[in-house]
């Protein structure tokens, strides 16, 4: 326990909080007399300690949660339901079934997306297989999977990680050869002989079972880099504010800490300032360039016909006119934060950016942008709409009673989203009429692809609707696709 008590001091140092050796020889000292069995009583006596200002103490809180606390393996996709990986295997909603291991709906699907994600970024079609019972895993690990056994999952993956020393992770560009150690570490390598075994076995059962093994494979490396980006945060050396602001930029917005929120805003302007520079062009004379010969003859006709002023041809930017249709439920909360900011923060470039804000019922924020300043509006807008379970059917009916009559053609409708719809109506006809009426349509997904059509997971009835989907979970996707937008006006 000193071990992980050093481990702790390490990582308050790298949140910015001084602690000398006096006072990490004090807080064992108190440790030894308070012991570790009362988080409570363990977190206001090392509160004492080593924090000394009302900055570090606030600092020292977040630290303490996110370094004592174990975050379980999400449910949300690990358990599938065997309508789910039908749909995602077969893509003709034929199902497959999951032979009774007791996963029930709402626990989240096993589907890949009509493709096996190979882990190495290529998809492959998967060969249909009829519905049926599974055989039984033999592996350790496939045992974990198939029980959706999360909160072992959870300590194998801590075990796995202190084994992997991920606390000396050092820079982001490690982050895949921490991931495969762990999951080397929760046996990784007998999932993956038995997923051979099984996948060229005669039996359906066992072939059902490779798949099944498979896209929960996925699952759980997807979750494994979500752990390690945590760990990173939390004992990486941050030399400098650059390096620090460059790995905020790549990391999955639903990893970062509270109190990194300020530096990221400031991130954002900056990347929304650089945008506005290289795209606030306007329509003007130029003095140079290719020359405009029906309108130097109209200027130049009070002097009979001869040439005096000469007129170039010049290039019109229209500004897009931007519709943002934002889910604020839960962990997507964050990334529609700072896609609202982003968008915001570009009204030099865009002529008129309404935002739409939903967890159930969707309602406009644009009003309270121009009330309220940034940050207070984009909190305000959480507040009040975050509540309520997730209805994207209803927030499309929502946007088609409001506004749909001002779409048109100059119009881009941007949705960010996951597309988890609680096994509600989805209205994909909505989006349809959207899609015809509106220039564009991009739908950005926070969520990893192999998870799209997972669970109640439902991109696989708004995709073939939009001109654009993609994965958008961080900082860099955001710059991409708003760079993007502003190049195809």
């Amino acid at each position: 326990m000193d071990q992980t008590l050093s481990k702790f001091i390490a990582a308050l140092r790298n949140s910015n909080i001084r602690v000398s050796t006096a006072e990490t020889l004090d807080a064992f000292k108190a440790v030894e007399l308070v012991g570790y069995s009362d988080r409570a009583l363990l977190k206001h006596t090392l509160n004492l300690v080593l924090p000394k200002t009302c900055d570090e103490k606030d600092v020292f809180t977040e630290c303490f949660d996110r370094f004592f606390s174990f975050e379980e393996v999400s449910s949300q996709s690990l358990a599938g339901e065997g309508g789910e990986l039908g749909d995602a295997q077969n893509g003709d909603g034929d199902a497959a079934g999951s032979g009774g291991d007791g996963n029930q709906p709402g626990e989240g699907g096993s589907g890949g997306g009509g493709g096996e994600n190979t882990g190495d970024g290529e998809s492959q079609e998967l060969e249909p297989i009829p519905p049926g019972n599974l055989s039984e895993a033999s592996s350790a690990l496939g045992q974990l999977l198939m029980r959706n056994d999360r909160a072992e999952l959870t300590v194998q993956m801590a075990r796995a990680g202190e084994e992997a020393q991920v606390e000396t992770i050092k820079v982001f560009t490690q982050k895949g050869l921490y991931t495969r150690r762990i999951l080397e570490g929760m046996g990784l390598s007998h999932l993956i002989r038995e997923i051979v075994d099984k996948e060229k076995s005669e039996h359906l059962p066992d072939r059902r079972l490779s798949r099944e093994l498979k896209l929960r494979q996925d699952i759980l490396r997807e979750q494994v880099r979500d752990y390690v980006e945590r760990q990173f945060l939390l004992h990486a050396d941050h030399t400098g504010m650059r390096l620090r602001e460059e790995l905020l930029r790549k990391v999955k917005l639903s990893n970062v800490e509270h109190r990194n929120f300020r530096v990221i805003q400031e991130i954002v302007l900056r990347m929304a300032k650089k945008l506005v520079s290289l795209h606030s062009q306007r329509r003007r004379v130029l003095k140079r360039g290719q020359l405009h010969v029906p309108r130097t003859l109209r200027k130049n006709m009070s002097y009979d016909g001869a040439i005096f002023d000469l007129r170039w041809k010049s290039t019109k930017v229209d500004r897009p006119n931007v519709f943002a249709i934002c889910d604020v439920s839960g962990s997507v909360a964050n990334y529609s934060r700072f896609l609202l900011m982003f968008l915001y923060s570009l009204e030099e470039v865009m002529s008129k950016v309404r935002c739409f804000a939903f967890s159930s019922d969707l309602g406009e924020v644009s009003e309270m942008f121009d009330r309220y300043p940034m940050e207070e509006a984009i909190t305000r807008t959480l507040h009040h709409y975050s509540t309520g379970s997730t209805d994207y059917g209803q927030a499309l009916q929502d946007f088609k009673k409001l506004c749909m009559d001002d779409v048109n053609k100059r119009s881009t409708i941007i949705i960010l989203g996951d597309s988890r719809n609680n096994y509600c109506d989805a209205h994909a006809e909505i989006l349809k009429e959207m899609y015809d009426k509106s220039k564009r349509v991009i739908w950005l997904n926070p969520e990893a692809r192999n998870t799209w059509n997972t669970g109640d997971a439902i991109m696989r009835k708004y995709a073939p609707y939009c001109h654009q989907v993609e994965e958008c979970n961080s900082l860099v996707h955001l710059e991409r696709t708003v760079g993007n937008l502003l190049l195809r006006v």
